[in-house]
């Protein structure tokens, strides 16, 4: 049921979608009735596979964050529509995790995030209820400067001037990469502005509230949908992809790479762009994501480990990274802002879809696992770190996922201590 669930809900989005680019507006920005549902339809077809998790799969065949996610008893349709239409996240999100939202409105979320600090049902923390008003005034300080950059820098540096034949002909290759990078950076701030709004809303309405760091100090970031200094400091194509639109790659982890039975990369790429709208862009830019992923993953495994012994060597390792990663992304996302066909090849073809081509033969030369002689130098060393990674990306992306009814909160404290130490 679940999966007829995800069809059906997709299938209508993707209507709406249709409806209002050919026959309202296409080609034009405007804020309608499909964003919020985009929002609902993650709702939708996520709770539909929490459900499932929870009733009618084992729990040895779930994962860790599938276990803690699981909804064990069907909601009511009081807290059905509460949970997809709370007012806090209707028109931008971001998405929330039911259990997470559940006990927020059951006045439990403080508790359960304050024992979880040190694994203990009792802590220092528990006399008074944090106050959000910091990380408010915080997030209000970064839409207020992403709504300036935007309203002043933003409109001066047009992704459409890439294409533009005077530009094309006249410039080289050095100042057409300089002005992609800086014209697609220019465009991300109204996206820091709409999703740090979002954030700001949820906490000011107590919602948010992930714990206190070894510091004391309070964290409100447990529905954050971006990291702005990994974003512009990315050194790989994942690194960008895991702190750009956090809650959106969480749901497509959970309902589709996670349940993938093959291509789980192209499925999810596939799947983005379907939820993004009908624009040929989108299509193009997430195709074209499939084989830089594809490509940034394989050199990754294959060279990285030679770089990392030296503090030194690493620096320019990584200095060198995050200009590729930054050419990659911009290259990439070109067809998402110029949205059709006609203006998106004509800025891949002036470019003789270089990074297309280097792609593929990174592909044809470079095997995606890793070779044996790299591997066995670092195969305990890499074992650590990517169990530390997937401990990170439990705890910062949402894992600190609350219990429903049927959950004692002592079991779910048990459930997520035990995803911290693992």
């Amino acid at each position: 049921l679940s999966r007829y669930c995800f069809v059906f809900a997709l299938g209508y989005l993707t209507v709406c979608q249709i409806t209002r680019v050919y026959i309202f507006d296409y080609g034009q920005y405007s804020a309608d009735f499909s964003g919020p549902m985009m929002i609902i339809t993650q709702k939708i077809t996520s709770l539909a596979f929490e459900i499932h998790d929870g009733m009618f799969r084992k729990n040895e065949d779930l994962t860790p964050s599938q276990r803690c996610l699981a909804v064990r008893r069907m909601p009511s349709l009081l807290e059905y529509l509460s949970y997809n239409c709370n007012f806090m996240g209707i028109l931008a999100g971001p998405l929330c995790s039911y259990k997470d939202y559940i006990t927020f409105i059951e006045g439990r979320s403080y508790q359960l995030q304050q024992s979880e600090a040190n694994g203990k049902e009792d802590t220092k923390y528990e006399q008074t209820d944090p106050s959000p008003n910091i990380a408010v005034a915080q997030k209000l300080l970064i839409c207020g400067l992403s709504l300036l950059f935007h309203m002043t820098i933003t409109k001066t540096l047009p992704v459409e001037y890439n294409i533009d034949d005077n530009f094309r002909a006249t410039a080289s290759w050095p100042v057409r990469f300089f002005y992609l990078y800086v014209s697609l950076m220019a465009a991300r701030p109204k996206y820091y502005f709409a999703w740090t709004l979002a954030d700001a809303i949820n906490n000011a309405a107590g919602f948010g509230f992930r714990g206190y760091d070894k510091n004391g100090v309070t964290r409100w970031d447990l529905i954050s949908n971006l990291r702005i200094q990994q974003i512009e400091f990315s050194t790989s194509f994942k690194m960008f992809l895991d702190n750009w639109n956090i809650q959106t790659a969480l749901w497509l982890k959970r309902v589709c790479y996670e349940r993938a039975t093959f291509s789980p990369t192209i499925q999810t790429f596939i799947l983005s762009a379907i939820w993004h709208g009908v624009y040929p862009g989108y299509y193009l830019t997430f195709l074209t994501g499939v084989l830089m992923t594809l490509a940034a993953r394989a050199i990754r495994n294959n060279i990285r480990h030679y770089f990392v012994e030296s503090p030194a060597v690493k620096l320019c390792y990584d200095i060198v990274t995050w200009m590729a990663t930054q050419a990659a992304i911009s290259y990439t996302v070109v067809p998402f802002v110029l949205l059709s066909v006609k203006p998106s090849f004509t800025f891949y073809s002036s470019c003789y879809f270089c990074l297309h081509i280097a792609s593929i033969l990174v592909l044809l030369v470079f095997p995606l696992k890793r070779t044996q002689k790299g591997s066995k130098k670092h195969e305990s060393v890499q074992s650590v770190w990517s169990r530390k990674l997937e401990e990170e990306s439990l705890l910062q992306k949402n894992s600190y996922s609350t219990t429903n009814n049927s959950f004692s909160q002592k079991e779910e404290i048990t459930c997520r201590y035990q995803a911290l130490k693992q």
